[in-house]
């Protein structure tokens, strides 16, 4: 990797926001090449010395401390159910923040960064071997570059890693009559986040609709409004993710607040990307509010608070 690859990081937030993204491209073993949001990356290192975890799962390497941060080094290929990597020391580690947290993913080779365009990235198909690991697919010269659901392989690792769920033991505060007829429409394209999401709605005695992209939400979102479905009818609140292929929560946001028929409804941007959020932004794409993965109080707080902003329409409506 070139000295200074990542040094103008912060100028990359101004992509945000424009339906593109940058991904670190690296590969594992093998020849297939693999691709990670440049916004989730702090920075790229040579392996440092690791200190061993007694008992701790098998992909994670050890724990090292940088920079006044204790984390653990993580090995990618075994993550994936690959081969171990065999010298650490002949790697480097991709340092990133996800949910809050910071962890360190050991790869063999770390090759160079591509802006890619959000419509040129895609769900990816099903078929066998390391899909349900992906979250996105591009292309770069007739080759195919995985995007790599790394919050699914962190959760897998160390379950919630740090994120702060719901207590299944308290019950969330009752909504109103009303406002527990209320719709929610979900987009996210990561398993884990969306699954997270739908425990805290559910919990909540909500019913929502799950998509994958902003795209198949703007989608599902017209479907309904053309034929004055009810979900449309009762649809109060948007959770959309920031990051997703095909279109970003960002134009996602900016698309729906560009149609008059979707007024009434409020948009709640979630996501990982930590470090990159940007107030100004957000309200230029006129969101009703910013949410980091993954705190599920928080969510279930600010969710409450946009559903019972809407009693008044659902009730105006007969509804």
């Amino acid at each position: 990797m070139k000295p200074g690859m990542l040094d103008n990081i912060d100028a990359r937030t101004q992509l945000v926001g424009h339906n593109r993204l940058e991904l670190l491209l690296f590969r594992l073993t093998g020849k297939q090449r693999y691709g990670i949001n440049v916004f989730k990356v702090r920075e790229v290192v040579a392996c440092p010395e690791l200190t061993k975890i007694p008992q701790s799962h098998p992909s994670v390497r050890g724990v090292t401390n940088m920079r006044g941060s204790t984390f653990i080094i993580i090995d990618l290929q075994h993550a994936l159910g690959m081969p171990a990597v065999e010298d650490p020391q002949a790697c480097s580690i991709i340092v990133t923040e996800y949910n809050r947290k910071i962890q360190g993913f050991l790869v063999p080779r770390i090759e160079h960064i591509i802006n890619k365009n959000w419509e040129e990235v895609h769900t990816p198909p099903v078929v066998a071997g390391n899909s349900h690991y992906l979250t996105a697919v591009t292309r770069v010269d007739e080759e195919l570059i995985e995007i790599l659901d790394v919050e699914k392989i962190l959760f897998e690792i160390s379950g919630l890693w740090g994120a702060n769920e719901v207590e299944q033991g308290e019950e969330p505060n009752k909504l109103s009559d009303v406002a527990s007829r209320c719709h929610v429409l979900v987009a996210d394209d990561s398993s884990v986040a969306r699954n997270q999401v739908k425990r805290v709605l559910e919990r909540m005695g909500l019913a929502c609709t799950i998509v994958k992209d902003g795209k198949e939400a703007l989608n599902t979102l017209n479907r309904w409004a053309e034929s004055n479905q009810e979900e449309y009818q009762r649809l109060a609140l948007i959770i959309s993710d920031v990051e997703m292929p095909n279109m970003d929560g960002y134009t996602l946001t900016n698309e729906v607040r560009k149609n008059a028929l979707y007024n009434d409804t409020k948009i709640l941007l979630h996501t990982s990307l930590s470090g990159v959020f940007d107030s100004s932004l957000l309200a230029r794409v006129k969101a009703d509010g910013f949410l980091a993965k993954f705190d599920g109080e928080d969510l279930l707080a600010n969710v409450e608070q946009q559903i019972e902003a809407f009693v008044p329409v659902l009730t105006k409506r007969g509804l």
